[in-house]
């Protein structure tokens, strides 16, 4: 079975040393030895009650304590002198010295509280220590996560930036390059046959090589004039053709019926020799 011990200790604060008696001592020459050798007699009287007990060794207990806190007996004799003349220290008859201030002071407990109150103190600082690095790492996920969706953001809007000015540049490119085509296969272009141009490409969505195809068409069958070409692309337009390839598709949809197709004794001339077939004359 194990045995309980108990823990005595003084608890000593500012006050102690606010008692106008320790205050005292001060002043006096040797004071500040005789404050540490009372504090010294309280501790040694903690075990027994806050008494110390005259064992009858020598003729007087100042001797005995003398020996014990291996300090001169001249140091002890003016500290209890002074001690007992200030009440802090009553002898008795049978030469025991009670340390009335000591009783006052004293605090104890078990071993098994000193375990427990140890361990509290250690899971206290544990969890102390949990927290704040649980906070450190929440704090540093939190700004690097807030950083890196600010820089997720700038990447997003420099890559639309980007985006919306390869579009414009390739977009203004192409534009320039039909209107650059039409003037060297028609002529001059004014601003009311760019605007027109230009709707066909934005509003109507043909491919820029089907307006150059209408455009070469114009200049190929000696119209060159922006009505024909104008008319060639409306056509196209109303007939949903915007790309080459859909173009393309007609023109063979067209050469295979009119093989097929005669009015009377009048048959159509061939294509490419007078007949267009976007205008249908």
């Amino acid at each position: 079975m194990t045995k309980t011990k108990i823990y005595f200790w003084l608890k000593i604060d500012k006050k102690f040393f606010d008692n106008i008696f320790i205050k005292r001592l001060k002043t006096i020459p040797g004071g500040y030895t005789m404050t540490v050798i009372y504090i010294r007699l309280m501790l040694e009287s903690l075990e027994s009650d806050c008494i110390l007990y005259y064992e009858g060794y020598f003729e007087t207990i100042k001797e005995e304590l003398a020996l014990k806190l291996d300090v001169s007996e001249d140091d002890i004799e003016m500290t209890m002198a002074y001690f007992t003349k200030c009440g802090l220290i009553q002898i008795d008859e049978d030469k025991n010295a009670e340390l009335s201030q000591a009783k006052a002071l004293v605090q104890q407990e078990t071993n098994q509280a000193a375990y427990m109150r140890g361990y509290r103190k250690e899971q206290r600082e544990k969890n102390k220590k949990l927290t704040m690095l649980s906070d450190n790492l929440t704090t540093l996920t939190t700004c690097k996560t807030e950083i890196e969706i600010e820089k997720e953001k700038e990447i997003e809007k420099e890559i639309e930036i980007d985006i919306e000015s390869e579009v414009d540049t390739v977009q203004s490119a192409t534009d320039e390059n039909v209107f650059d085509h039409y003037q060297s296969r028609i002529g001059s272009i004014d601003g009311y046959q760019v605007e027109q141009l230009q709707n066909y490409l934005s509003a109507d969505h043909l491919e820029p090589e089907l307006v150059k195809r209408a455009i070469d068409r114009a200049a190929d069958n000696g119209k060159r004039s922006f009505g024909y070409v104008n008319a060639i692309l409306k056509s196209w337009a109303q007939s949903g053709i915007r790309t080459v390839a859909q173009q393309d598709e007609e023109q063979r949809n067209f050469t295979d019926s009119k093989a097929k197709k005669k009015t009377g004794s009048f048959e159509r001339p061939e294509y490419g020799q007078g007949y267009d077939p976007e205008l249908g004359f």
